[in-house]
């Protein structure tokens, strides 16, 4: 069965036809080209994954820029003196630290991100900077284990200076510790001024602004073809002035800005446009820049101030390839990299959309075409993408349950092969999938089946998102977890590595005959009133089954609250936040077939109201959606796992404000109808899942077939190749399976869902690939020398 959360959805399993289930292969034909970019990764600075990820910098807040207090810093007794203060440097770097100890014993200390990993014999760069030390001040540097005792140390004589002057040294390690602290001690009575305090461990290629080694080799096992950066939200801001900007991002590291991230944290941008470039480099893969085009998630830049804008996107190419003789090519090699990165591709804002985004774009456009004909532009479908010829790629993206994602397998099947190439920026399963379970990752393999099948239009797709420190997790699943010392990969991540480390050059067609899944069934639950950014009211709510009253509340007053802003008044619940998904529900676990009615009235806001049926918990409902999209349309939409239940258009496309309607809708296990005003407007029935998914290409270096089959059903499953030249095939499977769809991996049981291998015959005798139930089955089959041809 799927996770507990889909289970009730999904009740029983097909019986295999009596044949079983039959691949064919048509090995016969050339086959679509499949592009080499098609699988890649995409790097947001989100859950930490720069900053306290693989940005190896151990401490945190060490140039004092977070706020206007010491954050990240301890103190002990006997300080007299701690204090922010003004470098008097113009620029981003202006704040620093004003400290006196009064004793021997006071100190300052630092614990990084949720605690240092300190190793034995390793070396750690220490560098700070200070200002007008004493001739004979003295501090002392300590690497501080969690039971206190000391692992590493150093007592450094702070340059003297009149300005500020930088200090670098080594610590070595003495013990072992994946949680220690950093502890910075001087002479008593003597106030020290310190700035950029910063301690590295060894990094990837001894770079002294570099990488976390164990982090990247995990991106490097990924063999990506691309890698897109730096993001995501990140890019644009909560508002013009938090949105990235690379200028801000390169030189010296104590230079550039420290920026309020919209994921609950500081960036530094110590890993910045250079690192970026550097990292893609390391990685053998193609660097695909994400530049702001003008616009935050709050504000639009006016048309006659986007020149800026514009430029910035021009000069990020000329850093990236502009000869050593340009402004920015020169800066480019004064940071250590004289030849040029070869950026080729650039995309032009993310989930961006509407008219204001496509007149940016145009701007953009035509700027670095004109002048850079050969880089290939990303434009943003939000909405639809820009009605223009610069248009390479667009980039789509897609969140939701594992259902949908087996569901959409063949979602690119009857694409338009006229329109602009689709890149796929953004997909994963980020609900009912746990931290990140094994159905989540097969139904990611399903659909990545799929885009593989129809390379001819998807020719990039990235999974999103990359990293999560475990302490700092704003988003979830991710493909790859870590802590201070630890990193694991998701069955996810598995998935992403089995095919783009087996690849091949060109699709075979394929066809499968098999059973399906028998109907599934709607999951019993509660009910809920909810908004989006729209003020509404609700009143008379009342749920029935069969003549019995499961619920009923005139004024809303026994709903419970779970987010938005909500209120009683005048006989009816009122929410009047303009919160995203406001929420007043009753949970009905075992509430499997009843008619809700209510009263419903928009009082203000963009949209109208989403009444939840099969609410069970704020990850698992469904809900009619009234007004939504903007107050355009009428349509259901799940979150049961139950696989896209959206309906057709409804009659009402929009909600009028002040204007009571009248809701009813009846909810049973195998279908829902929805009704406005008396009205039939949308009704749903559970979708079926296929069993089977499969793809198949050739290798053209090497002359492997390469095949893959998803099997997403509890039971093994014997799968005949059926080949149009048939002829027998060796060689290896390599398959990810494991004995639960909610099994996980955790930094304490990093290999529980992990690939294995197994050798592999097919030939017309034998023509069955063996695939376990919830597998993902790799084939990796050479022709056998002398058996070529032949027939069954």
């Amino acid at each position: 069965m799927y996770l507990a959360l889909i289970a009730a959805s999904l009740l029983s399993q097909p019986a295999l036809a009596p044949e079983g289930p039959v691949l064919a292969i048509k090995n016969s034909e050339t086959g679509i080209p499949v592009d080499k970019r098609l699988w890649g990764i995409f790097f947001e600075e989100i859950n930490c994954a720069g900053d306290g990820g693989i940005y190896a910098e151990l401490v945190r807040n060490g140039s004092f820029e977070d706020s206007n207090n010491p954050d990240s810093w301890k103190f002990s007794d006997g300080i007299s003196k701690k204090e922010i203060v003004p470098t008097g440097i113009s620029g981003f770097n202006s704040k620093c630290l004003q400290v006196q100890f009064d004793s021997e014993s006071a100190y300052i200390e630092n614990g990084g991100y949720w605690g240092m990993a300190v190793r034995k014999g390793e070396n750690y760069r220490l560098t700070f900077r200070s200002l007008n030390s004493h001739p004979d001040a003295l501090l002392k540097f300590q690497l501080m284990s969690t039971k206190g005792g000391v692992i590493g140390q150093t007592v450094v004589r702070p340059k003297t200076s009149t300005d500020w002057a930088e200090t670098s040294v080594s610590i070595k390690g003495t013990g072992n510790d994946p949680k220690a602290v950093l502890r910075v001690s001087g002479k008593p009575g003597q106030t020290y001024t310190l700035d950029n305090i910063s301690l590295f461990p060894k990094t990837w290629k001894n770079r002294p602004n570099g990488l976390r080694p164990d982090l990247f080799q995990m991106l490097d096992g990924l063999k990506t073809a691309f890698v897109r950066f730096p993001g995501g939200c990140w890019v644009e801001g909560d508002t013009m002035a938090t949105s990235m900007r690379w200028k801000q991002t390169i030189g010296k590291v104590a230079d550039r800005r420290t920026l309020p991230n919209l994921w609950g944290y500081k960036s530094t941008n110590g890993l910045g446009f250079h690192e970026y470039l550097q990292m893609c480099e390391d990685l053998g893969a193609e660097p695909l820049f994400v530049i702001n085009c003008g616009m935050s998630h709050r504000e639009v830049v006016p048309m006659d101030k986007m020149g800026e804008y514009v430029q910035d996107a021009m000069d990020a190419i000329e850093y990236a390839n502009g000869p050593t003789d340009t402004k920015w090519g020169a800066m480019r090699a004064q940071s250590g990299h004289p030849n040029p990165f070869g950026l080729r591709l650039m995309e032009i804002g993310n989930e961006n959309g509407g008219p204001r985004y496509h007149e940016r774009y145009a701007l953009f456009a035509k700027a670095i075409k004109d002048k850079y004909p050969e880089i290939q532009l990303v434009a943003c479908v939000w909405g639809g993408y820009p009605n223009s010829k610069y248009v390479d790629l667009v980039d789509e993206h897609y969140y939701n349950n594992p259902s949908f994602f087996f569901q959409n397998a063949n979602r690119y099947d009857t694409y338009d092969r006229k329109g602009p190439k689709v890149y796929v920026g953004e997909y994963a399963v980020t609900q009912g999938c746990g931290n990140g379970n094994l159905i989540g990752a097969l139904s990611e393999a399903a659909f990545m089946t799929g885009m593989e099948r129809n390379s001819d239009v998807v020719v990039m797709s990235s999974y999103a998102p990359l990293f999560a420190n475990v302490n700092h997790k704003g988003w979830n699943p991710d493909l790859i977890y870590f802590d201070s010392s630890r990193v694991i990969g998701t069955p996810s991540y598995y998935v992403q590595k089995l095919f783009s480390a087996n690849r091949y050059d060109r699709n075979y067609p394929v066809k499968l005959s098999q059973a399906e899944f028998d109907k599934p069934t709607f999951a019993p639950g509660g009910i809920a009133m909810g908004t989006w950014k729209t003020q509404s009211e609700f009143k008379d709510i009342k749920v029935v089954s069969d003549s019995k009253v499961l619920f009923e509340s005139e004024d809303g007053s026994k709903l419970k609250k779970e987010k938005g802003t909500w209120t009683v008044k005048d006989g009816a619940l009122v929410q009047s936040s303009d919160a995203e998904g406001a929420r007043a529900y009753i949970e009905g676990e075992n509430w499997t077939k009843y008619t809700l009615t209510c009263k419903a009235k928009k009082n203000s806001g963009d949209e109208g109201f989403l009444i939840s049926i099969g609410y069970r918990n704020p990850q698992n409902w469904i809900w009619w959606n009234i007004g939504g999209w903007g107050n355009t349309k009428t349509a259901l939409e799940g979150n049961q796992g139950v696989g896209p239940i959206v309906s057709d258009r409804g009659f009402e496309d929009s909600v009028e404000t002040g204007k009571w309607y009248d809701i009813k809708v009846e909810f049973a296990p195998d279908s829902i109808k929805c009704y406005l005003n008396g009205k039939l407007t949308n009704e749903s029935k559970p979708s079926a899942v296929p069993t089977l998914f499969a793809s198949a290409g050739i290798d053209e270096k090497t002359g492997e077939m390469i095949v893959r089959i998803v099997n997403n059903s509890t039971k093994a499953q014997n799968v005949k190749i059926e080949l149009s030249n048939p002829q027998a095939y060796e060689g290896k499977a390599i398959v990810l399976t494991s004995a639960l769809s909610t099994d996980e991996n955790s930094l304490d049981e990093p290999n529980k869902v992990s690939p294995y291998s197994r050798k592999v015959r097919i030939d017309p005798k034998n023509p069955t690939a063996a695939c376990p139930a919830l597998s993902l089955t790799v084939l990796r089959l050479k022709p056998v020398a002398g058996q070529l041809g032949g027939t069954r």
